[in-house]
């Protein structure tokens, strides 16, 4: 019969499948309702009717389903046609875990729907929970390490000039991509050594996988190992109970650039040694070492081998580092490249910017070139951002500079209000002898350290917020100036 007429049998099936499906699930449930298509009660077991609080389920029929579940979402599914499988619904102090089906008529239209309230109390859902847990811990590490993720933003065509010293550099780094040795990277403050690191990881064989940049000095020493190295589940108080992936983790099969590396406390630097030599790091609260695959790129503004005499750095971490060493030049070393270099900052100020397109006249040009630049690029560019700010000219000129830059390549800074006792060092006589740039920098400083203290009630992570500098960098700052903050 089957055979000769599968439609019909699989209809019978259907038919006598329904009731005894429901009648099972009735049995297995905690409770059970029914509405019509208007929202009222027609069927509620005494199970339910026991659990919501009523003595007779006959007083439940014809009544608002609201009016006796308060939360249910029975009428939603009549209205919608489809069915709500798995929720959690609060009933006083109850979560109840409860489904809710559509019925329909011969013709498919809703007449209809019916709840079951499976659990009473979501420990029965212990196991299913502790999984989705799990899961939306893994999707957010996931998420998390796709954003460290980050591809370099620089090019070796970023890192402009065209002098024998600025060749030489970019030479050295095409050099370097081809292999994978650590890489030390000299060079002052804002000579462009981060973005030499990203240029040698596009050239690599790595390119494709990630770069991730740390900078040492702005991690509180109390971080840093979890910061590189990660931590178990539960490593100690304050760290996030499910784990961390440490930057050596993230940047795994790519490149890892550490910034300021004289920096780095001598505890943690035998740590790198240990992981630049054997390739693998030790999560905080683990016995267990996890390989890794990472290319590391130091950098720093100190002298390293100074700091090893001191004690402050561990020789054999130096000479690991030093396989290839890049000395990027300052400023005033790029000699006629410095003008290449201002007119590309210019050219990307109008993109950025959309003020219109600048060019420096040769005497601008030999203005700059008198500079000191203590900062830089860094300097240049606010310099130029300046100047294009307070003019209009399309041609910039030595009076354009005069204001961001004096002719006699002197730092001329912002003098602070005359109430402020951090005015005093700046005031200089017009009889004096003119200071050099380094003592009028060192002053000026100094002076702007103690006025953010005293705006911040001598509160040294409110003034480095107030000066837009990492905790750390300020902390150098005022030790390098003589000053101290109380907290």
């Amino acid at each position: 019969m089957f055979d000769d007429d599968p439609g019909g049998q699989a209809e019978i099936l259907r038919r006598r499948a329904m009731p005894s499906l429901f009648e099972a699930l009735e049995t297995q449930s905690e409770g059970t309702v029914a509405i019509d298509r208007n929202g009222r009660i027609v069927w509620i077991n005494a199970k339910y009717a026991k659990m919501l609080g009523i003595s007779d389920p006959a007083s439940a029929i014809g009544r608002e389903v609201e009016a006796v579940i308060p939360n249910s979402q029975l009428r939603q599914v009549v209205k919608s046609g489809r069915p709500i499988l798995l929720d959690v619904m609060s009933f006083g102090p109850q979560r109840l875990v409860v489904s809710r089906f559509p019925l329909t008529d011969d013709d498919g239209t809703v007449i209809g729907a019916v709840g079951y309230v499976f659990y009473d109390s979501l420990h029965r859902l212990k196991p299913l929970l502790g999984e989705l847990a799990r899961l939306e811990a893994e999707l957010e590490a996931a998420k998390r390490h796709l954003n460290e993720r980050r591809q370099p933003r620089h090019t070796l065509q970023s890192y402009v000039g065209d002098s024998p010293i600025c060749l030489d550099v970019k030479r050295r780094a095409r050099l370097a991509a081809r292999h994978d040795s650590p890489i030390l990277l000299l060079g002052e403050t804002g000579t462009g050594k981060e973005l030499i690191a990203q240029a040698i990881h596009g050239l690599s064989a790595r390119s494709a996988k990630p770069f991730v940049g740390v900078n040492v000095a702005a991690i509180p020493d109390t971080l840093l190992e979890a910061e590189f190295f990660g931590t178990v589940p539960g490593a100690y108080t304050g760290v996030d109970r499910r784990g961390r992936e440490g930057r050596f983790k993230t940047a795994d099969g790519g490149t890892l650039f550490l910034d300021e590396i004289g920096d780095m406390p001598l505890a943690l630097q035998a740590k790198l040694l240990r992981a630049l030599q054997e390739q693998e790091i030790e999560p905080l609260g683990s016995d267990r070492p996890v390989k890794v695959d990472v290319r590391v790129i130091a950098a720093t503004n100190v002298d390293l081998e100074q700091r090893i005499r001191d004690g402050r750095f561990r020789a054999d971490l130096y000479y690991r580092l030093n396989v290839l060493c890049i000395r990027l030049p300052s400023l005033t070393e790029m000699g006629h490249g410095l003008e290449a270099i201002a007119e590309a900052i210019l050219q990307e100020i109008a993109l950025r910017t959309g003020m219109p397109s600048r060019v420096l006249t040769p005497e601008a040009v030999a203005a700059l070139g008198r500079h000191s630049w203590p900062g830089n690029v860094r300097e240049l560019r606010n310099v130029l951002e300046r100047v294009c700010m307070l003019t209009d000219n399309r041609n910039l000129t030595v009076a354009d500079l005069a204001e961001a830059l004096p002719v006699d390549g002197s730092a001329e800074a912002p003098v602070p209000p005359p109430s402020s006792s951090a005015a005093a060092p700046l005031a200089v006589p017009p009889e004096a002898p003119l200071p050099s740039y380094d003592d009028a920098f060192a002053a000026f400083e100094r002076a702007l350290l103690q006025r953010a203290l005293e705006d911040s009630g001598q509160r040294a992570a409110e003034a480095a917020k107030r000066l837009g500098i990492s905790r750390a960098a300020f902390y150098k700052k005022l030790a390098r100036a003589g000053l101290r903050a109380k907290g």
